[in-house]
């Protein structure tokens, strides 16, 4: 028998567990977001496909969502029924056979089995969900993990798609570099000022100025994915964070010193509560910040010494906040603290290039 890696996304997963909840919405443009009030500030968590087909999109302010579909419902964000939902999902895929699961989200995740049919176990996987929790599934079929991952876009909604080494280059070759799976617009800007924009260009591109470019772990790396290389097994082992961090987009722009001030303040104090569960104390202090209108930026500070003091990570988030001598009023503060690692420290980055499938 041969090693398959599937990869199963639930279709649509947030709206999809509300339809089974109201049922009287389904096949009606479905928004699910922040409080479920458009007016509010707040992003799109997810929309039905209904409301897809009017431009919606994960990620938008909800205000956007509404100018395109007045019509659509709106419903709040509620995370414990998504991850109750999520748990059966998952203990039905480790309930197949010989199955090996690694947990990616709430609503994705990695399968490998050995089998002579593996498109026979992908139906048998939607199946199974849809007989347990009533929701849908795409599944990607692939020899890498890079190729499962990719491959189930093509089979959306409800459907099954194969990439492995024989296909590879006939299907993805002629597409831009962004449709590989780890590569954003950034890097595909990156990479196209070296004159690599499509997936075959990125497969048989020389290393020498990859790695010029993103040096000498990253551009290999690319290469590999490139030619749909990734990771050949499956790794059940639990993940492990390396940080925790909270953020708040206010329905108010953030003005006076005294509420930025509560406001981080409260941010570290969630923060540090999250940090002691994993029983991992904070070393690095990272600041989010969005000025009115819409201006993001990044900093982040390296503590003297670990810490759990949420006064410390405050002080930490609030000088870096002074340090970008902005004084525009605030829409978004995050903070969130990079812990010390765990025994034995993490993996690294790319993990997997001796078992590589070029």
């Amino acid at each position: 028998m041969t090693s398959w890696i599937l990869h199963v996304d639930l279709d649509q997963f947030l709206a999809a567990v509300e339809v089974l909840r109201h049922p009287e919405l389904a096949g009606l443009p479905l928004v699910v977001g922040g409080r479920g009030d458009p007016t509010e500030r707040a992003v799109v968590s997810t929309a039905s496909y209904e409301a897809r087909e009017f431009g919606i999109r994960s990620g938008m302010p909800l205000k956007t969502a509404l100018r395109r579909c007045p019509e659509a419902v709106f419903l709040p964000v509620d995370r414990p029924v998504y991850e109750a939902a999520s748990e059966v999902v998952m203990e039905t895929l480790r309930a197949v056979p010989g199955a090996t699961v690694q947990v990616l989200g709430w609503d994705e995740a990695f399968v490998g089995v050995e089998t002579d049919d593996p498109l026979e176990v992908a139906r048998r996987i939607q199946a199974d969900v849809l007989a347990a929790t009533g929701l849908h599934c795409s599944v990607g079929i692939g020899d890498t993990t890079t190729r499962a991952k990719i491959a189930t876009d093509f089979g959306k909604p409800r459907g099954t798609y194969a990439l492995t080494r024989g296909n590879w280059m006939a299907v993805m070759g002629p597409r831009p570099t962004q449709a590989i799976w780890g590569i954003g617009p950034r890097i595909a800007g990156r990479l196209a000022r070296l004159g690599i924009a499509t997936v075959a260009d990125l497969a048989h591109a020389e290393e020498g100025p990859l790695v010029a470019e993103f040096g000498p772990t990253m551009g290999p790396h690319y290469a590999r994915i490139g030619r749909g290389g990734g990771y050949t097994t499956v790794d059940p082992t639990p993940w492990v964070p390396r940080a925790h961090g909270r953020e708040t987009t206010y329905q108010h722009d953030l003005v006076g010193r005294e509420e930025i001030v509560a406001a981080v303040g409260a941010l570290a104090a969630q923060v540090v509560e999250d940090l002691r569960c994993e029983g991992r104390p904070c070393q690095r202090v990272h600041l989010k910040v969005r000025f009115a209108p819409f201006f993001t930026t990044n900093r982040s500070r390296k503590l003297p010494e670990p810490t759990y003091d949420a006064s410390v990570l405050a002080s930490t988030a609030l000088e870096l906040l002074d340090g970008l001598e902005d004084e525009r009023p605030i829409r978004l503060l995050g903070v969130r603290g990079e812990m010390v690692p765990p025994d034995g420290g993490y993996d690294e980055v790319v993990r997997n290039s001796s078992r590589d499938v070029p």
